[in-house]
């Protein structure tokens, strides 16, 4: 593919990202799309047959950020695995909170009809990268002494199913901040020694 059908796909997909988000999965025609590209039709389907493809695409490019280099750069610095950990959850905070742009309703939306168990399921690897990346947060921090656990993987998958429920509550019954606050420190809580807590 050429630098400028390249940019092209590129454009389909940052402008097909705002539609998802606006209207979730299942409302999204082609048309909405050829409408926010202000393409035509044809031009749409030189890259994409359909919204799920095209869904599936805006997924994918989200998620592309090579694992390796996300855990890399969340233990890179001088920081502590503490304040990295809180970086990290002040990130995924903000996601909870965004109202626009916000892709959650679209993928609950498209996984719910659509079971995908296989190991390239975007939503997968991307909390699967999240696992990783507080996962090795946790296990520098215990090797500083900043934390104490026992199972650092099973805390992360914890934290991140934390999260993804916060995810959803946010843009179903609503939360408030305090409350994703008051959720996350729970579960920080525990990694952090007594003799620090008390």
């Amino acid at each position: 593919m050429g630098e400028k059908s390249a940019k092209k796909k590129q454009y389909i997909l940052d402008k097909a990202r705002g539609v998802f988000s606006e209207k979730g999965f299942k409302n999204v025609t082609m048309k909405d799309i050829v409408d926010a590209c202000e393409i035509s039709r044809g031009g749409l389907y030189l890259y994409f047959s359909n919204t799920e493809e095209l869904f599936l695409e805006v997924l994918s490019s989200e998620a592309r950020e090579d694992d390796d280099e996300a855990i890399d750069a969340a233990l890179s610095g001088d920081a502590s695995a503490g304040d990295m950990l809180a970086l990290f959850l002040k990130e995924q905070k903000k996601e909870i909170l965004r109202k626009k742009n916000n892709l959650t309703v679209a993928t609950y939306e498209y996984y719910s009809v659509n079971k995908q168990t296989t190991k390239n399921n975007p939503l997968k690897l991307q909390f699967d990268t999240a696992v990783r990346i507080v996962e090795k947060l946790i296990e520098n921090g215990v090797e500083n002494g900043e934390f104490v656990c026992e199972n650092p993987v099973g805390c992360a998958r914890n934290l991140m199913y934390v999260v993804e429920g916060l995810k959803i509550t946010s843009k179903t019954i609503g939360i408030s901040e305090e409350a994703i606050d008051r959720e996350l420190m729970y579960v920080l809580e525990g990694l952090v020694p007594f003799e620090l807590n008390s």
